[in-house]
């Protein structure tokens, strides 16, 4: 008997099923030899096949016809075929001497469709699979989506979803692919546990997480929703609350969510091992840099031995050796912090060791996330451009910048590496946020008592980083409308150019027994004198008219009564190094301003005004404040009119009311402003124990200040130098109609006729 014969003889099946898809698990059949056994292959015919060319399929073989093959080429060619994703079944047979392919295509997919769905949009659902309309139908790439939708509601809490793919058969080998989607409810956070807490409590420690339980009031955010990266963020978030609190052997053991019974939430359980505390022991600075001297780098750590330990501390070492290395010319140090732990004192050694870095040059910086804003305006804000040397202290000052344009919610700079090992790559990630807004709305304040206003604004106008905004308002004291405008990069250079219009009709009947009435319009134009020193420069024309003066006013007031023009032209300069423009936690402001009016018009006076403002962290959630204020206006070559005079009280000057210090006309009551003033405050900000979305902060504050002189002569006025001052608690919360501001204050310090106020409640922001 011929080999041939044997081969006919006997059958048998070769699955491969460990390695071959799930659908369509064939057999190979063949009559003859066992595996591994050779014969020769005859011709190669295909059938089966619609859309695929025959020459195509034959092509994955792994062998030819007429060569001498085993049962192993014919198996690794199924195999093959299997690997192209073509077939839903292949099938290997012998036909007399000839090898015969069976093979089923794969239908082609007409249309993806989702059913169910309503809190994620097609269109999300349509980026996340890879199943497209014509594209070749697999079911392991149909399972493929189904993992991907379901991660997805996973990601926005849906643990309970659920994905069923449906399968529509359609002539010509097609077919309609359906998700059928049951989106379940959100798993929230019923509870959240700490184990191995003693220092801090499970409220505390609750504070500094992301992850939040379950309440009513949350309907607005997502912090409550299971998500495991923002349980692996809260394990880091953790991490660092203890070491900057002298817990260096702190470690969470575990952090493990489990899903309730009704399988709608979980509960979160963080394991912790808080390990002893630790100080500071000897702090000291080295350096090989022959031009470093490493006394004067110590004197500039502020770290000193005995200071609870915090790792938050090092790395602001760090970064201020950094910065100090550079103004010294060492644009490239490498600084390591070298720890001795002594466990036995519970005190943590420091040396900071100054050595030359690798030189660095940045590559390329590429922005993402801003689909609104133009790159050149995000890339003006960068303090350092592509192929100039890595700084840290710039890339850091960049971000501050970035963020201070409130175009931003989120502002990332990482890096990656660049085109060569000198070279790096900065990669800004940037989520954007809504800058315009239309605001139609009544508040009520104390001074002004109902409000109501419309205003349409918008801070990065076509995403060119311009500003305008248009307002009207209306209340009980003041009638307003006002237009601005301004481009802080006019003509693509470092000029913020700007114009503003306005009319308002303000009513002082209740302070000084007048009326008044602006017209106005201003040009300005501001410039960068340094990196943390700006100038503006302004122009003023504005037309004033005192009226509805009743026969018992004052006679200072009666004077006053007629229209004037002030023609103006001032400046101020300001010096800023707070590190957040917005709600600022650290760092100073300086500024000084200077207006000469009689360029022409009816009104000549030389106005001078300075301001400075401190802020310090006392602690992570505690802001201490000092704010002072002065002024002082002189007429030239006649007296200052009471409308270009300051006034002190209300905002200025809590626990007092508007105009409620300063010379005022005894007989008749009427404040007449004054021409110096003063004023100070000493403030703390602090968390009062609810939620940090909530947005509310208490305040303890003592305000000084201090009006006098005026040039109103009255047979009876009273003005006096002597200081005032009232102390208090407030309340500020950043509601979503508007910032609230309630304070309750006690003036301890007053004149006979100064006029005092213990509630002041304030709403919005207002133009």
């Amino acid at each position: 008997m011929t080999s041939f014969e044997r081969f006919k003889i006997a059958v048998l099946s070769v699955a491969a099923a460990s390695t071959l898809p799930a659908a369509g698990l064939s057999v190979l059949t063949l009559s003859g030899q066992a595996l591994g056994q050779s014969f020769p292959a005859g011709n190669v015919r295909v059938q089966g096949n619609q859309r695929i060319e025959a020459e195509t399929i034959t092509s994955y073989l792994t062998f030819q016809p007429g060569q001498t093959i085993s049962l192993g080429d014919v198996d690794r060619s199924l195999k093959a075929l299997y690997a192209t994703g073509l077939f839903a079944d292949v099938k290997i047979a012998q036909d007399g001497r000839d090898l015969l392919i069976n093979v089923v295509e794969n239908p082609i997919i007409n249309r993806v469709a989702f059913e169910g769905n309503s809190k994620l949009t097609k269109e999300n659902l349509e980026k996340e699979v890879q199943v497209k309309p014509r594209v070749i139908y697999t079911r392991s790439r149909v399972q493929a989506d189904v993992q991907r939708i379901i991660e997805l509601y996973r990601r926005s809490g849906r643990f309970s979803a659920t994905i069923e793919p449906k399968v529509v058969q359609l002539p010509q080998n097609r077919v309609d692919l359906i998700f059928e989607i049951n989106e379940g409810s959100i798993s929230g956070i019923r509870k959240i546990n700490f184990i191995g807490n003693k220092s801090y409590s499970n409220t505390r420690l609750k504070e500094e997480i992301a992850t939040k339980e379950s309440t009513w009031w949350r309907f607005l955010s997502s912090s409550d929703n299971y998500d495991p990266d923002r349980l692996a963020y809260d394990r880091e978030l953790l991490r660092r609350f203890y070491l900057n609190r002298g817990y260096a052997d702190f470690r969470v053991v575990s952090g493990v969510a489990e899903l309730t019974r009704d399988r709608e939430d979980f509960f979160v359980t963080f394991t912790m091992d808080e390990g002893p505390t630790y100080e500071f022991g000897k702090i000291d600075v080295t350096t090989q840099l022959k031009a470093l001297d490493p006394k004067i780098l110590k004197d500039l750590v502020p770290l000193d031995e005995g200071d609870l330990y915090s790792a938050d501390r090092i790395d602001k070492t760090i970064e201020l050796l950094t910065a100090a290395a550079g103004r010294q010319g060492y644009a490239f140090v490498d600084i390591s912090p070298k720890i001795s732990r002594d466990r036995t004192k519970r005190r943590i050694s420091v040396t900071f060791e100054v050595n030359e870095g690798p030189r660095v040059y940045v590559d390329r910086i590429n922005i993402t996330g801003n689909t609104r804003t133009i790159d050149k305006v995000i890339r003006r804000e960068f303090r350092l451009a592509e192929n100039d040397a890595y700084n840290a202290a710039r890339i850091e000052r960049t971000k501050t910048r970035l963020k201070a344009l409130q175009y931003f919610e989120k502002v990332e700079i990482n890096q990656e590496p660049g085109s060569a090992p000198d070279r790096t790559n900065l990669n800004v990630e940037l989520t954007e946020k809504a800058t315009g807004s239309l605001n139609i709305g009544l508040a009520y304040s104390s001074t002004e008592k109902l409000l109501g206003d419309i205003s349409i604004s918008d801070n990065n106008f076509l995403g060119r980083g311009q500003i305008y905004n248009i307002g009207a308002q209306l209340s009980s004291l003041r009638r307003s409308i006002n237009f601005g405008y301004t481009d802080p990069y006019f003509l693509d250079k470092n000029l913020a150019a700007g114009i503003n219009l306005y009319t308002t009709r303000t009513n002082y009947q209740s302070i000084a027994s007048y009326d008044q009435q602006a017209l106005g319009t201003g040009l300005s134009v501001g410039f960068e004198l340094s990196e943390f020193w700006r100038m503006t420069l302004r122009y003023v024309i504005r037309e004033d008219k005192v009226f509805n003066v009743p026969s018992y006013a004052s006679n200072a007031i009666k004077s006053a009564e007629g229209s004037y023009v002030t023609s103006l032209i001032g400046y101020n300069i300001s010096w800023d190094r707070r590190d957040d423009a917005q709600k600022p936690r650290n760092g100073w402001l300086f500024t000084f301003s200077q207006d000469v009016a009689g360029l022409g018009g009816s009104v000549n006076y030389l106005r001078q005004e300075l301001t400075e403002a401190f802020y310090y962290p006392i602690t992570d959630t505690i802001t201490g404040i000092i704010r002072g204020e002065q002024g002082y206006i002189k007429g030239l070559g006649q007296n200052v009119r009471i409308t270009d005079r300051f006034f002190l009280g209300g905002d200025n000057l809590r626990g007092f009311k508007l105009a409620g210090i300063g010379p005022r006309d005894v007989d008749y009551g009427d404040a007449l402003g004054g021409n110096i003033f003063a004023t100070a405050t000493a403030e703390v900000t602090f968390p009062l124990g609810l939620p940090a979305e909530f947005g509310v902060k208490g305040a303890a504050f003592t305000d000084i200040g201090t009006l006098f002189q005026t040039d109103s002569f009255v047979p009876n006025l009273f003005d006096r130098k002597s200081p005032r001052a009232a102390s208090g608690v407030g309340v500020n919360w950043d509601s979503p109609f508007g910032p609230i501001r309630v304070d309750i204050a006690k003036a301890w310090l007053k004149g006979r006729y100064d006029q005092a106020q213990t509630v002041r409640f304030n709403v919005g922001t207002r133009f």
